[in-house]
């Protein structure tokens, strides 16, 4: 297989991976709120999974870097793009802990961040699933 054909098998691995994931995500926060505010309450006062979270994040980001850094002006650059917002997240979280409380106390204080980010996330992985599964 040549390079290009590697990079479009990549690609659509990880739409197929990320794109059900997210749209479930997403449909999960518009369907309940409140209760994923009250697991990030839990989580923000937890050192130790805030550390995980981060580290874990970095580890995926940079994985996911590795093998898709695609900067095609097509949908692939959507995979690329969270690849490095992931990368990004992961060294805020590890560099700088104390911003992940603020951060979250903010979503938690409002009542409409929760939506804002599954109207952010439903049509990404909406995208990622039809680009992964149903396009030719």
């Amino acid at each position: 297989m040549n390079v290009s054909g590697e990079a479009a098998h990549a690609s659509i691995f990880i739409a197929r991976l990320l794109g059900p994931l997210i749209v479930i995500l997403a449909v999960a926060l518009f369907a309940q709120p409140d209760s994923y505010r009250a697991i990030l309450k839990e989580f923000i006062h937890s050192k130790a999974l805030c550390y995980l979270a981060g580290f874990l994040g970095l580890l995926g980001g940079i994985a996911l870097v590795l093998v898709h850094n695609v900067w095609a002006a097509d949908w692939r650059v959507v995979v690329t793009l969270i690849g490095w917002i992931t990368v990004a997240r992961g060294v805020l979280t590890l560099l700088w802990p104390q911003s992940i409380p603020a951060i979250g106390r903010h979503m938690i204080q409002s009542s409409r961040a929760v939506v804002v980010v599954a109207a952010v996330d439903l049509p990404i992985g909406l995208l990622l699933t039809y680009f992964g599964y149903l396009k030719d």
